[in-house]
């Protein structure tokens, strides 16, 4: 439309209260068949001044469409303009679904009807395919940047739009926030509610003032919202606007912070949750630097305007459901955009946008400290002082720093803004709050101050102007204004009365950094550098693309201990995944006996050294009677596929029969007998001629399920019968001892009993794969084959056995071991290098002697039953399976079909790691967690797991 000459429109100062109009379902149905020839059914839809429906042909299931009975205080110049509006986006943004409205018998269903409560204008908007975002659950990084990205995308096509009702006055207009606030604030009976909207609606006018009139205006949908948007069927990431009553012509960035405001009520958010929305739409329509300093103040407002006017409508209209059902939500979103103070939040967004950072104050007084010899420690996650769990002890640091004092330094300190792990003395569950806003200080005497100095609780204050200083651990001292010796204290700095928490995150520290500058620098410190990590990019360009890594985003791990794993940041996980670590991350008796075979001896495995023998003795002893030849590799697919070898040699034989589903290693003959299809697609079509496979032996996936997978052993056996008759005996059958590639799934009962017999009557060996399952996990058994009532002829393993070092081994029969020569001959260099040697007996060493397999037993026992509870509530939840600390959840989607829940279960993943948990996806759906964690696992950390997985499934991923 290019008249824009003003029309009358609504202003909602002339008409604060706005009831929502009520018309009966058997009017609405009479109304609709007389105006636009149709019978329907309806369904009442929320909304919060109008009234809506979705309407259905009568007697059919499927929508007509959505009525809309817009409020009768809206003109029909401005119902026009919505339509317009949605128009214009349609034809600007083809890739954006919107809704049109709906043709009938007679033309557009659109028109005005003559109610019992007056004059009603309907019309009915297509009912398009999706699920909107409403409610509170979870919205994941990628859902938040869609959101973002459709908000921008709608400001993009409305940027030239204009219509004479675009003037309309409308309590949603960010440019009349305060105005609104102002009008409602002393209506509300609450007295709390009254003083959290004053002083957060007070900083954010306070902010807003300086930039108001320069920032630019344009027509806009505002209120592209979790409620306003749909994803289609399948999709994860919302691609359609519905709803445009709200389009004005407004402040344009008021767009995105609209959108982001309705973030923040989701399960977990918090402003930061908000920053791939705000750079989704900076991409669309890039933000000028007045609209980032508006946009949280913008933010805070709307979430005060939401607070008051839906406590203000269900005050009104104490039957709106839809209105009195969001009031919580409402205010959660002011809470989180309140959290922050908005200089800080600034900061951060501009950082998160890629602006360049401002300098952040410097102290203009003197520096507090005197010169003087000074330590720094070191407390983030790569220093020493966290060695062998040191970072567990609160008292490390004091320690450390006294022990500086008392070989000559005069003060001892610890910077802010740099990761400090030590003294996390309760890391689960994980916070991701882990930089430090205060430098710690040691002084080797007592320091009398200069100065306006003041006793607040437990801390003393040092101001400086508009500056402060607040020191605790000194109150005691303030009296006579000197700071003790030989006592720990912490300065934090505040500038204008912002005061940064003890601990925040490091996209907020570094902004926190910029608004209040450095505490060192008011101590005469020299500046903590920022932080910058280019780990990440420089693994990209110099690792090969197939050499991946866990999750899109991942943080990068410098230290383990048990099972527990920390990050650069020193952030905590829990290792939920791990079993290379089988006796826990850098258990001191391990890393003691290589550190202690490193100093004597590190070489070729030909040389003569007593630790091979020993170690071959020890690993033998645990294998039954017959297992006297072992052979020491480097990994699990040099285990397998030396096994493959030796079968072949002690045969004369090529052939090899193989589980189909399973994974066995990356070499020539262990990926041979490969055939997952997730890790490789075309891993059935592209075996080699000397592979033959039998059905996977899964009683839950497979062909055979439940009683009827009884029928998997003796299928295998035929294979393997047909193979013999027809002239090629094979040399032997490899299979996992418990089906780990699949999530920890038990084979049949007494499956390899009857097929080792069948290839064994065929002048063939039988292989047990233990790589994944063997040593103990399974705690009911050491060995897996141990649980089928066989024993096999070759046994490979890896993993487990070296705790995170590097180490495989084969062991066999002396015949068998012997007939190898006829391949020529063999040898590791590392494989059971001394070092190598010392670290496996100091893991069995572990195992034994702090019961690891007990442990697992028991432990194990007690995860299974949780995540079996879970499967009570939680319909995504399909089997539990597995033993011990070899388990596997699978996700399905229907538990009739067993359709798997591939991409859920990959969304669960990415939501526990946001949770300080450490999960991946396996079997060939990539729908089962395989959970697998290090062996000194406790009962408290697996609650804490399957706490943090159950608060993910309730609450979305």
């Amino acid at each position: 439309m290019n008249d824009t000459t003003p029309v009358p429109v609504f202003d909602y100062f002339r008409q604060v209260d706005l009831p929502t109009p009520t018309l009966r379902d058997d009017e609405v149905q009479s109304l609709f068949a007389e105006t636009f020839g149709v019978e329907i059914d309806v369904q009442a839809l929320g909304s919060q001044q109008d009234q809506n429906f979705r309407v259905f042909p009568r007697g059919s299931t499927e929508p007509l469409g959505v009525l809309k009975l817009s409020n009768p205080v809206f003109s029909e110049a401005e119902i026009d303009m919505q339509d317009a509006a949605a128009s214009r986006v349609a034809e600007r943004s083809p890739h954006v679904r919107i809704p049109r409205i709906v043709d009938g018998p007679h033309g557009p269903m659109s028109t005005w009807w003559d109610s019992s409560q007056g004059r009603i204008h309907a019309r009915v908007i297509e009912n398009i395919a999706g699920r909107t975002l409403t409610g509170s659950s979870y919205l994941a990084p990628a859902v938040v940047e869609g959101l973002g990205a459709l908000a921008g995308a709608v400001s993009l096509a409305l940027a030239d739009f204009t219509h004479p009702a675009s003037g309309r006055v409308l309590q949603w207009d960010l440019r009349h926030a305060a105005r609104v606030i102002d009008t409602l604030l002393p209506l509300d009976p609450d007295a709390e509610v009254r003083g959290t909207v004053q002083r957060a609606t007070d900083a954010a006018r306070a902010a807003l003032a300086p930039v108001a009139d320069a920032l630019p205006l344009q027509a806009g949908h505002f209120d592209v919202t979790d409620d306003n948007v749909l994803r289609a069927p399948g999709a994860t990431v919302p691609d359609a606007v519905i709803d445009f009553g709200d389009v004005c012509a407004s402040w344009r960035v008021g767009e995105i912070a609209v959108t982001v405001s309705s973030v923040l009520h989701h399960d977990g958010a918090t402003p930061e949750s908000a920053f791939p929305a705000i750079r989704a739409f900076d991409r669309a329509r890039e933000l000028g630097d007045d609209e980032i300093t508006a946009f949280w103040p913008l933010v805070v407002l709307r979430g005060s305007v939401l607070v008051l006017s839906g406590r203000a409508q269900v005050r009104l209209d104490d039957a709106n459901d839809y209105a009195s059902g969001a009031l919580e939500r409402e205010f959660r979103i002011l809470e989180q955009a309140a959290s922050v103070p908005l200089p800080v939040l600034t900061a951060a967004t501009r950082a998160a946008l890629g602006r360049p950072r401002r300098s952040e104050p410097g102290w203009t007084g003197t520096p507090l400290l005197p010169p003087g010899r000074r330590v720094e420690l070191d407390a983030s996650t790569e220093s020493p002082l966290n060695d062998a769990g040191a970072w567990l002890d609160a008292a490390t640091l004091d320690d450390a720093a006294l022990a500086a004092l008392d070989a000559g330094a005069e003060i001892a300190t610890v910077p802010a803004w740099r990761a400090r792990l030590t003294g996390t003395t309760d890391p689960l569950p994980s916070t991701a709050e882990t930089v430090p806003t205060d430098v710690l200080v040691w002084l080797a005497e007592p320091l009398l101050l200069d100065g306006d100095t003041r006793v607040d609780g437990d801390a003393l204050i040092v101001t400086e102007d508009a500056e402060a200083l607040t020191i605790s651990g000194a109150a005691a001292a303030a009296a006579s204004g000197t700071l003790p010796a030989r006592t720990r204290l912490s300065v934090r700095r505040s500038v204008d009365g912002l005061v940064p928490p003890p601990r925040t995150t490091r996209a907020l520290a570094d902004a926190w950094r910029e608004v209040a500058g450095d505490p060192g620098a008011a101590l005469g410190l020299p500046p903590t550098a920022p932080a910058h990590d280019d780990s990440l990019q420089r693994r990209h360009e110099v690792l090969a693309e197939v050499q991946e890594h866990y999750y899109g985003v991942p943080p990068r791990i410098e230290r383990g201990w048990r099972e527990l794993l920390i990050d650069v940041e020193g952030r905590v996980y829990l290792d939920m995944v791990n079993n290379v670590a089988s006796v826990g991350h850098a258990h001191p008796h391990v890393v003691a006996a290589g550190s202690r075979q490193m100093h004597l001896l590190n070489t070729n495995s030909r040389f003569h050294y007593r630790a091979i023998a020993d170690y071959a003795d020890r690993i033998a002893a645990t294998l039954p009677d017959g297992f006297d030849t072992v052979f020491f590799v480097n990994s699990g697919s040099e285990a397998t596929d030396l096994a493959i070898r030796l079968a072949m040699a002690a045969t004369g034989r090529p052939d090899i029969v193989a589980m189909r589903e399973a994974y066995h290693g990356w070499t020539y003959a262990s990926d041979a007998v490969s055939t997952s299809i997730a890790d490789n697609p075309f891993a059935l079509e592209t075996r080699p001629e000397w592979v033959h496979t039998v059905d996977a032996a899964n009683s839950y996936r497979g062909r055979h399920r439940g009683a009827d997978a009884v029928r998997y052993a003796p299928e295998a056996v035929a294979v393997i019968d047909g193979l013999a008759a027809s002239g090629r005996r094979p040399a032997g059958m490899i299979a996992e001892t418990y089906f780990g590639n699949a999530g920890g799934v038990a084979l049949p009962d007494g499956y390899l009993r009857e097929v080792y017999a069948a290839v064994r009557r065929h002048g063939g060996l039988a292989i047990a794969d233990e790589v994944q399952v063997g040593y103990g996990r399974l705690g009911e058994w050491f060995w897996g084959f141990q649980q089928q009532d066989a024993v096999p002829d070759i046994v490979a393993v890896a993993k487990s056995i070296g705790g995170g070092h590097p180490l495989g081994a084969v062991i066999t029969r002396r015949e068998i071991g012997d007939r190898y020569r006829t391949q020529g001959y063999f040898f590791s260099s590392t494989g059971g290098s001394p070092v190598s040697s010392a670290i496996g007996m100091a893991v069995l060493d572990v195992i034994e002697q702090e019961g690891l397999q007990e442990n697992a037993r028991v432990v194990g026992g007690h995860l299974q039953r949780r995540l079996e509870e879970l499967g009570e509530r939680h319909d995504l939840v399909g089997a539990v399976h597995g033993s011990g600390l070899y388990l596997g959840l699978e996700f399905v989607r229907d538990r009739e079909t067993l359709e798997p829940a591939t991409t859920e279960t990959a969304a669960i993943c990415n939501r526990l790691l946001e949770r300080g948990v450490i999960m991946q996806p396996t079997g060939d759906f990539q729908n089962v967690l395989k959970i697998k964690p290090p062996l000194v696992i406790t009962r408290a950390s697996v609650d804490v797991f399957v706490d943090a997985l159950d608060r993910v499934l309730s609450t979305g991923f």
